[in-house]
């Protein structure tokens, strides 16, 4: 370092190091001022606000907010707050690397940041407005330094910016290069005072620890920080600082140069202005013979015109990516398909050939898997960050407001890795694909394949493409493929379907094919279907599908539009291309046989399919659906995980004969799984009966309320399992206890058998199936019997003998504590080889640091290993201390100095190499245990099975135990006529926040009448009673209690409803129209034992034809059809065209009626008779329509009522002898029949024994 020296003592051709480039419009030297004396009143020339800007040359050379002189000596920096208030801005000494993604650490909340760069002097939008403007001098170049590097965007050819993937400076490649000496630290933890007058970075950070500085500034410029306490003049002490003469070593560079400011053709003068002090007048004498006029004085604040032959290149953050490719700003797919064009595929980009020359290896290895997937967001690890890049940073950036930035010639936006399951979440949940490419490598094992190849090819230099580090695409995962348990939203499946679509004998047919990725298990299904698509639409209505794979242009508008009106806003849809992408059957087959998925004894062995996947080979619209499936999950990088654990499964949607049939409309008019509210869950029937305490169970759970049983005896099984459960609360007590912590083992095994479970999470695998083995042994106690829950227990799998191996394979506390499996000695003897060589080395270490104990005396115990970031067992040694000239010296602190000689290094090196090694050791062993746990797959599949029906079971005991008084349990008889009886029933849903709600005793079939025709006042709960109906009947054939005091019934083989008034406005049907649609399938599908619920059929047309289809349906369901029900109607005159029908009984709401104030009182409860009218009126007046206009209403109704007049003139002719014209029709086509012997619309023998009661009747 120099010694201080004043000013007038430099040499007058060459400026002070210590001066910046000087207005060189200054005045003479006389007129030079201290710092104090400069603020005190500005130069005449300067602006008002000449003052604030971090790099206007106004005359303030770069010392003006440094440390102040105070005496001769030189002393070591303070970093002290100067005592100039308000100083101008000073940039830093240092080069300012590009801005990084740790800025968005934490899901972007400020926290400092380790290894982070300095804050620069000068504010960086400032910087940055100055750079665009062509004003700015190079950014953070010091004051002496005239040499200008190019920026180079060429990534770097060790990529060690990888392991950190933001020390864009280099600045931990240069700190290991550094050879002179490092300034000695603070030992007291390091503690930094931040320089006075350094600006707020972005993000306001502003303290930084003298570690990160340590970094950033080498010794020969820490010069710039050495305080001389020399006056400038006699009166003040001058606040600048000086600079050593031109005789000391030009100072080191950082990597990265600062950005190019624009520069003119007198570029060279600049330089030279830069040395000029401001008592030079060279400026006013220079000759320019095509300017007469005199030399003005440049202003500090006028920038320089940029030059048009050389520019700046603009950042890739400021720029759209389709300014700098022309290929994204005119888009094409692979197949060179335009935007537009039928068969454009949005999920490929075409790149042409010679751009793909231009990139650099890491663009390259981006653009090589980007344009496979255009259309998803990819997320590339980049050392401990993934990062997005162009279009994909700018959705991060719009959406989730992620920091923007560049990484070379790229815009980027970074997350920690730490993070990435949250941000994927964000991601998905508004719709996005998610793509993670992953590091095949670490840095170091780069290194060690760099040197590997380079012997191998006889010391040949790597290519630039092996010099970076290798990535390869890891998976896809989109909103119906999710697997990793952190990312799902909940403990339900989520499906992603594939369906196709065909015709046999001029009916649609389908093949389905869906998974839930999340537990492995596949669903097949192949069927035909009506011409309303009911099954399909029952499919779609029970899975939800999270993800459709439809192939492209062969599906129907009507399948399209269940599709859409069944689906959620977040549902992601895929049109795949005929054969290519939606496989034939044929080649589906082939795939499947030939691509090694079900190997029964490894590679090599016979390829064996699962029965049911077997049992489907021969179904082409299944096999090409299952096809479709395949390729896409393949695209996934998932479909070897999940097909290779064979889990196959038949779905039927609609399971006749065997269970209760609950189509698409009716789950959804019932409310069952969400309500029609706000489509939530609250207030449906699932919530109330689910109370399984295992993920596993829920979903089992809601398959059982999908297909309730229909086989009394299995009803019966179920209840009986209820009041054992309920009788003794031992079992459930202890079954909840044990399973209420238990982790989804259904998923969780999944992921086992793929390979990719954490450490920790397997622990809690095994921990789940140690819990199972001991609560079954406890549960085996109330064994011994023949019912279902007995049955249960027995069938539990052995489990002790799969998991003891389990108990001494490895060190469970260390896997859940460091995240590692670290198998028990002589279980893995590779793993044990690698740690005694690890251990090997550290003892040799050790046996270095007692050797140079020896070897430099003093005090021993002072002499120990340091561990820096990442250059670790440093030499620490007593300052004091004389070490060996070889020794190379890494850093220091306050009476310590830190060495490393060679022989250190090369056990250093040893012991990350075995490092390196052991963690790919590591990996292999979590390998191994996972596919030896995965060999009783089938074990552990059934134990989650038997875990989830008892869990099942015992949710509905404490759902039927939390129904309180009265419940019952239901009598299920077997009869001839359908029965449907219950005893002051209770609408179950209400229970929880209706106290008082009023019970209803409902009686259809049996004794009584099947048909309940439903007449009421509006509002007066006759809708209640028909949902309240049919949802007591699904509790009572899940096997649940009900809510009431008794209930009787046969079992119902499906319920089918037609309610309120919707129309569909994307389906192109109006509210008539849809009301005809669902009557339609109850005319065509419901049977003597089905359950039928009409409500205001007829209400979307004119008077005239309602009455009429509504007369017309009721008399068929009633009288050929023969199921129980309600129809509800405000069709008054019904009542009396069916008055001593047989099976039509007339019920009405009761109400109290106040005239005078046009009141109604609602009693809501049901009774016999028909109601007096529908109480329109009174009800308008309840809702507050102006008398007058309800005086008028009420004149027009009774003139021109249809009903009304009907209902009059009816009544007239039931004083003669009146023959309803239902009992007209049936006659007329039994006559028919004889007569043209039309077997097809003949009257059936139910239709002839219910005509024969109808006439007696009469």
């Amino acid at each position: 370092m120099g010694k201080s020296k004043d000013a007038t003592a430099a040499t007058p051709a060459k400026a002070p190091p210590s001066l910046k480039k000087q207005n060189s419009s200054a005045g003479p030297s006389s007129q030079q001022r201290t710092i104090n004396s400069f603020f005190t009143k500005a130069p005449a020339s300067s602006t008002p606000n000449s003052s604030s800007g971090g790099l206007k040359a106004n005359g303030t050379s770069n010392a003006a907010n440094a440390m102040a002189k105070t005496n001769g000596s030189l002393k070591k920096p303070a970093f002290k707050k100067s005592a100039v208030k308000n100083p101008t801005p000073v940039p830093s000494s240092d080069a300012m690397g590009p801005p990084s993604s740790q800025e968005n650490e934490n899901g972007g909340i400020p926290k400092e940041v380790k290894n982070a760069l300095p804050s620069p002097m000068t504010p960086a939008k400032k910087i940055v407005e100055q750079v665009m403007n062509g004003s700015a001098l190079a950014l953070g170049s010091s004051p002496s330094r005239k040499a200008k590097k190019v920026v180079s965007y060429a990534e770097s050819d060790n990529d060690d910016d990888d392991d950190d993937a933001f020390d864009p400076a280099g600045i931990s490649q240069k700190r290991r290069a550094r050879k002179s000496a490092i300034p000695e630290e603070s030992e007291e933890e390091d503690a930094f005072v931040g320089l006075d007058g350094a600006a707020d970075d972005d993000d306001g950070r502003r303290s930084r620890t003298i570690q990160e500085h340590r970094r950033l500034i080498p010794l020969d410029e820490m010069d710039d920080f050495i305080v001389d306490d020399d006056s400038d003049a006699p009166s003040k002490p001058s606040k600048k600082r000086k600079r050593p003469t031109s005789t000391a070593a030009s100072r080191k560079r950082p990597n990265i140069a600062p950005p190019t400011p624009f520069k003119d053709d007198n570029e060279n003068d600049e330089d030279m202005d830069m040395e000029i002090p401001e008592a030079s007048t060279a400026q006013q004498w220079k000759y320019d013979p095509e300017n007469t006029e005199p030399l003005k004085p440049r202003s500090a604040n006028i920038p320089k015109a940029p030059s048009s032959a050389k520019k700046v290149k603009e950042k890739a953050c400021k720029s759209e990516p389709e300014k700098r490719y022309t290929w994204l700003a005119n888009l094409q797919d692979l197949d060179r398909n335009p935007i537009g064009h039928p068969d454009y595929d949005p999920r490929t980009v075409y790149i042409p050939p010679n751009a793909f020359a231009n990139f650099s290896p890491f663009e390259k290895q981006y653009w090589e898997i980007k344009q496979k997937f255009f259309d998803t967001i990819v997320f590339f690890k980049k050392g401990k960050f993934y990062e997005l890049y162009e279009n994909d940073a700018t959705i991060g950036h719009q959406f989730f407001d992620l920091k923007l930035t560049d990484r070379v010639n790229m815009r980027m936006v970074g997350v920690p890795e730490m993070s990435l399951d949250h941000w994927a979440n964000q991601f998905v949940a508004k719709g996005f694909k998610i793509a993670r490419v992953d590091q095949c490598e670490s840095a170091l094992g780069k290194e060690m394949r760099e040197a590997d190849g380079k012997n191998k090819k006889g010391g040949k230099t790597p290519s630039k493409a092996d010099k970076i580090i290798r990535r390869e695409l890891a998976c896809v995962l989109t909103g119906g493929t999710l697997v990793e348990g952190s990312m799902l939203q909940d403990d339900m499946a989520t499906f992603c379907v594939a369906i196709k679509e065909s015709t046999v004998d001029d009916l649609p047919a389908f093949g389905v094919a869906f998974v839930d990725t999340a537990t492995g298990q596949f669903f097949l299904s192949e069927f035909v279907d009506d011409v309303d698509l009911t099954k399909f639409e029952t499919f779609v209505a029970q899975t939800r599908p999270q993800e459709l794979l439809l192939e492209k242009s062969c599906i129907s508008t009507k399948a399209m539009r269940i599709l859409k009106n069944n689906t959620n806003p977040t549902t992601i849809w895929n049109h795949f291309k005929p054969a290519k992408e939606f496989w034939t059957a044929d080649v589906t087959r082939r795939e499947l046989d030939c691509s090694g998925y079900f190997l029964t004894n490894g590679e090599g062995s016979d390829e064996v399919w699962p029965e049911v996947l077997e049992e489907a080979r021969k179904k082409d619209l299944l096999m090409s659906a299952m096809g479709a499936l395949t390729q896409y999950l393949r695209t996934l990088k998932l479909e070897r995980n999940l097909l290779s654990q064979g889990n196959f499964t038949w779905y039927n949607p609609i399971q006749k004969g065997t269970t209760l049939v609950l189509d698409g409309q009716t789950l959804i008019n019932l409310e069952v799984f969400s309500n029609t509210f706000d489509g939530g869950q609250d207030g449906t029937l699932f919530t109330l009966l689910n109370r399984c305490v295992t993920p596993f169970g829920k979903r089992m759970f809601r398959q059982w309320v999908c297909h309730p049983l229909a086989d009394a005896d299995r009803i019966n099984e179920r209840l009986d399992a209820v009041d054992m459960l309920n009788a003794d609360r031992g079992v459930s007590d202890q079954f909840i206890s044990s399973m209420a912590r238990m982790p989804d083992l259904e998923r969780l095994i999944s992921r086992i058998h793929a390979g990719v479970c954490k450490p920790e999470d397997f622990v809690r695998v095994l921990d789940g199936f140690e819990q199972i083995e001991y609560t079954m042994s406890l549960l085996s106690a109330y064994g011994g019997g023949n019912g279902i829950v007995d049955r249960l227990i027995s069938a539990m799998p052995n489990l002790s003998e799969p998991l003891k191996w389990w108990k001494t394979a490895f060190d469970r506390s260390k896997a859940r504590d460091f995240k590692l499996l670290v198998p028990e000695r002589g279980i893995e003897e590779e793993f044990d080889e690698s740690q005694d060589h690890i251990e090997e080395v550290e003892a040799a270490l050790q046996s270095h640091l007692n050797k140079v104990r020896k070897q430099l005396g003093g005090n021993s115990s002072k002499i120990t290993f340091k561990n820096i970031g990442k250059e670790v067992y440093q030499l620490e040694v007593p300052a004091s201390i004389k070490v060996p000239k070889d020794w190379q010296m890494m850093s220091s602190a306050s009476g310590y100095k830190r060495y490393y000689n060679v022989e250190l290094k090369k056990l250093i090196r040893q012991l990350q190499e075995g490092q390196e090694t052991h963690g790919q050791i590591v990996k292999q062993v979590a390998g191994r245990f996972y596919a030896r746990f995965d060999k009783d797959y089938t074990t552990w599949l059934q134990a989650v099975k038997v875990i989830a029906q008892l869990d099942c079971l015992i949710s509905l005991a404490a759902a039927s135990a939390a129904l309180g008084e009265p419940s019952c349990r239901p009598q299920f008889v077997e009869s001839e006529r359908s029965v449907v009886e219950f005893e002051e029933l209770r609408h179950p849903c209400m229970l929880p926040n209706v106290t008082d709600f009023i019970p209803n005793d409902v009686k259809l079939g049996g004794d009584a009448p099947n048909i309940n025709l439903l007449t009421g006042a509006n509002a007066a709960g006759k809708s209640t009673i028909l949902r309240m109906t049919c949802v007591a009947v699904i509790m009572a054939q899940i096997g649940c209690y009900v809510p009431c005091v008794s209930a009787t019934l046969t079992p119902v083989d499906r319920i089918m409803s037609r309610l309120g008034a919707n129309d569909n406005i994307f389906a192109a049907q109006s509210t008539f129209f849809v009301e005809l649609s669902e009557t339609k399938k109850i005319l065509s599908e419901a049977t003597p034992r089905s359950l039928v619920i009409l409500d205001e059929l007829g209400r979307g047309t004119s008077s005239y034809d309602g009455v009429a289809v509504a007369q017309a349906v009721l008399h068929h369901v009633a009288s050929h059809i023969g199921c129980t029900g309600f129809f509800a109607t405000h069709y008054h005159s019904l009542a009396t065209e069916f008055h001593g029908h047989p099976e039509i009984a007339p019920k009405r709401m009761q109400i109290h009626v106040d005239e005078d104030n046009r009141r109604v009182t609602f009693l809501y409860k049901l009774e016999a008779g028909v109601a007096e009218g529908s109480f329109g009126m009174h009800c308008a007046a309840m809702c507050g329509i102006p008398s007058k206009v309800i005086d008028r209403a009420e004149v027009a109704a009774r003139e021109w009522e249809h009903t009304s007049r009907l209902k009059e003139s009816l009544e007239k002719a039931r004083s003669g002898c009146y023959v309803p014209l239902g009992v007209q029709s049936d006659v007329s086509w039994i006559l028919k029949d004889v007569l043209d012997d039309d077997e097809e619309n003949a009257v059936g023998d139910r239709g002839l024994e219910v005509l024969m009661k109808a006439i007696e009747s009469l």
